[in-house]
């Protein structure tokens, strides 16, 4: 394992995330950089994850070119590319920029967000599957009795959610994302989004992942709508192992997944309250994850990354 990239401190910063620290290269462009730092349950927890941001990373770009035959996105280069000199000429900040955070980076445009995650459920799982067994509803939409967990839905169920900066985001009625963003564009959110999720997921399952929901962000350049931010990373997404769903479902339980619910399934078995402090993760949890997130990326892209 790589060392772990948990802070950058480079000029121009814009944004410091939960997991990506974001700089101004020039007035419409941006150097995002993926961090191992990990949150879970909108808290970031106390040690991070190695490799974790160069999977971000590369994943992002991957899928972002996967999918611009269904809707443009911000991505314009990883910061280690060949090319990134000659299209980017002598940026003070690209050139002096060290290698373990150029292998984590990616340039991209820069975008007014739309404040909503745009999540797609394609099975019932996690939150969905907690309110279901209460109310036998999905963010209020009620469903059919005698759903199981990991059931897939007939169709994908578009369940959006605030975007807050601090805090937990909570979720939200079609008819508030339409107060926020108008009809019009309300409708273009939730009908990109299930459009990219039922690609990858259609591409995902022959290379053995399920992809049982995922969450996007969007931002308008030049009044279009683009995807921004990452995109059907294990941090983003539910990626479950196709070869185990049928039995594992079969006798009651989810497949093995490739992603963060590894982590949040350790931290709900300490009891944590989901709020801060959060605890530290072990060494066996840390080293597991790491391993499972290298996995995901090689499965749906077919490389394995240099680690």
């Amino acid at each position: 394992m790589s060392e772990m990239l948990i802070e950058t401190n480079l000029p121009n910063i814009l944004h410091r995330g939960k997991v990506r620290d974001t700089y101004l290269l020039t007035d419409d462009v941006l150097l995002m950089v993926a961090t191992d730092r990990i949150s879970a349950f909108d808290v970031v927890l106390p040690n991070g994850i190695p490799d974790k941001g160069l999977v971000l990373n590369r994943m992002s770009a991957f899928w972002f070119q996967k999918t611009l035959h269904l809707v443009p996105n911000h991505f314009l280069a990883l910061a280690d590319a060949p090319e990134v000199a000659s299209r980017f000429g002598n940026n003070g900040l690209l050139v002096d920029l060290p290698p373990e955070i150029a292998r984590q980076a990616m340039i991209v445009k820069w975008a007014q967000r739309i404040d909503i995650e745009c999540i797609v459920r394609g099975y019932i799982t996690g939150s969905a599957w907690a309110e279901y067994r209460l109310h036998g509803t999905v963010q209020g939409l009620l469903l059919p009795d005698g759903l199981r967990e990991g059931d897939m839905f007939r169709e994908p169920l578009f369940t959006p959610t605030t975007k807050a900066e601090e805090g937990h985001d909570q979720n939200m009625s079609w008819q508030e994302v339409v107060a926020m963003v108008g009809l019009d564009l309300a409708k273009q959110l939730k009908e990109t989004s299930i459009a990219v999720y039922r690609f990858a997921h259609n591409y995902a399952r022959p290379r053995g992942i399920i992809l049982a929901d995922t969450k996007m962000e969007f931002g308008l350049l030049d009044g279009q709508l683009i995807l921004i931010d990452e995109l059907l990373t294990p941090d983003s997404s539910r990626f479950w192992n196709a070869v185990d769903y049928e039995a594992e479902h079969e006798m009651g339980e989810l497949p093995g997944n490739f992603d963060k619910q590894y982590v949040r399934d350790w931290l709900n078995s300490q009891g944590w309250n989901r709020e801060p402090p959060a605890p530290e993760l072990p060494g066996d949890i840390v080293q597991k994850t790491s391993e499972r997130y290298l996995e995901a990326h090689h499965r749906l892209t077919g490389e394995r990354l240099a680690v």
